[in-house]
This record gives structure tokens, C-alpha cells and sequence, in this order.
């Protein structure tokens, strides 16, 4: 058989088996065997979680492990602004995992006698929980997704620079007459002034904080990193003085 003759029968032949083969696919898409029936969704806690489940959850049931679509999954979500982003995996064949990955509220902007959780990169986190977060006090709350003014930035990302066990002991981030500065609970005030290196500023306090001779001060001054302050303890002797 000639060559052209056999390259003919060959195309006609994979345009034959494609018009099979693709309704086929198309059928089993979204065929019964394969639909999702049991999904599972990760990763998020909180005061928000029992409704982002059962949002992921109705919409997953309606796709198949076979065409599962994400646009449709974060459409389910948008009321919820704690969801940063999310990743399926499926199980065949009829399994879905979602996992969620979940913005970490920071502060609570306060605004009058309300409170808005926020995000270290300054995402309003609407309908979160602000139970034990530190307190920021702004003007008003941002009518947007995100933080624009440039002051309460700073302090939040202050805030998101603290390692997680200091972060718990603040109360509130305030602007002072130096400067930034933070309140703690049952401790000291933590002065950091008005420049950055908020994290080599919170390791000083960390060290001092966990330095037995600095205990009773009244305040932490933080603004040169290298050279923290102790302020506010009792006369000692000049064996006992703190070195910091």
C-alpha cells in the first residue's frame, strides 16, 4: 500500500477514534461515577469555619473528580475574607480534599466601640474572631479589603514582626510621644520609636524581658536595638545594677 495512502487511512482512522472517544469524556466528566460524594476541607479554625466548610462543601458536591473548579470554589468563599487561597486534591472516585489556606489575624483595629481583625500584610479580616488579639486604634475602619493608611501599617506589621508568644502578651500598639509602642500585659511598655528593625527590636525586648534583673521595670526602651533600656526599677546597690 502506498505511503500516502497508509498516512490517510491513519488520520481518518484518529479522527474516526476521537469522535468516539471525546463525547465519551465529556459524558464521563460529569457522569454519576465519578461525582464527588465525600469532601473533606482542611486547615481553617476559628469562629468562621463551620460556614466555610459547608460553603466549600455544596458547591464541591456539585462537580465531579474529574472537573472539579476552583472558580467556583472561591466563589463559595468570597463572603469570608480569612480565605487567602485554597488547593484540591482528589481521591477517585469519588473523593475531594480542600484545603484551606487561611489568613492569621494580627490586630484588632479599633474604631469607637468596634473592633476589626486585620492581616500582617493589612487584609480586613471581616467576621474573624478578635478574641485576645492586640488592639490598634484607628481613625475609622477601612471601608476596603485592606489597610491604606500608613501609620496603622506600621503598626500592625510591628505586630506581625513579634514572635507569636510576645505577640499574645500585648495588649495594644499605640503612637507616643518616640514613636511606636506597644502595652503589655502584666509587664512593662515596650517603646520602639520611629524607625524600623521591628524585629531585631523585638528580640532586645525578648532578651530583656527574660533577664531577672529587669524585673519591676516599668518601661523597655527599644529604639536602639543594640543598647535596650530598663526604666522605672527600684534603686539597687551598684553590684545589683542590670546590665542590658
Amino acid at each position: 500500500m502506498p505511503l500516502a495512502r497508509r498516512r490517510t487511512r491513519a488520520i481518518l482512522g484518529a479522527v474516526v477514534l476521537a469522535a468516539v472517544l471525546v463525547p465519551l469524556g465529556m459524558w464521563l466528566r460529569n457522569s454519576s461515577l465519578v461525582r464527588v460524594e465525600h469532601v473533606t476541607v482542611t486547615g481553617i479554625e476559628g469562629r468562621q469555619a463551620a460556614a466555610i466548610r459547608g460553603a466549600l462543601t455544596e458547591a464541591a458536591l456539585d462537580m465531579s473528580v474529574l472537573d472539579v473548579r476552583d472558580d467556583a470554589l472561591k466563589t463559595a468563599v468570597e463572603p469570608y475574607p480569612i480565605v487567602r487561597s485554597l488547593r484540591t486534591r482528589t481521591d477517585f472516585p469519588h473523593g475531594l480534599t480542600i484545603t484551606v489556606n487561611a489568613y492569621e489575624p494580627v490586630a484588632a483595629l479599633k474604631s469607637g466601640a468596634g473592633l476589626t481583625p486585620v492581616a500582617a500584610d493589612g487584609t480586613v479580616l471581616r467576621g474573624a474572631s478578635t478574641g485576645g488579639l492586640p488592639v490598634v486604634g484607628v481613625r475609622s475602619t477601612p471601608g476596603g479589603s485592606r489597610v491604606r493608611d500608613a501609620q496603622s501599617l506600621r503598626a500592625i506589621g510591628l505586630l506581625a514582626a513579634a514572635p507569636a508568644a510576645l505577640r499574645a502578651r500585648v495588649s495594644r500598639v499605640y503612637r507616643g510621644p518616640t514613636g511606636l509602642a506597644a502595652t503589655l500585659e502584666r509587664g512593662p511598655k515596650l517603646y520602639f520609636g520611629g524607625s524600623g528593625e521591628f524585629a531585631a527590636k523585638w528580640g532586645a525586648a525578648a532578651a530583656v524581658l527574660g533577664n531577672s534583673t529587669s524585673k519591676g521595670a516599668r518601661y523597655i526602651d527599644l529604639r536602639v536595638p543594640a543598647r535596650p533600656v530598663a526604666g522605672g526599677l527600684k534603686p539597687r546597690t551598684a553590684e545589683s545594677q542590670p546590665q542590658l
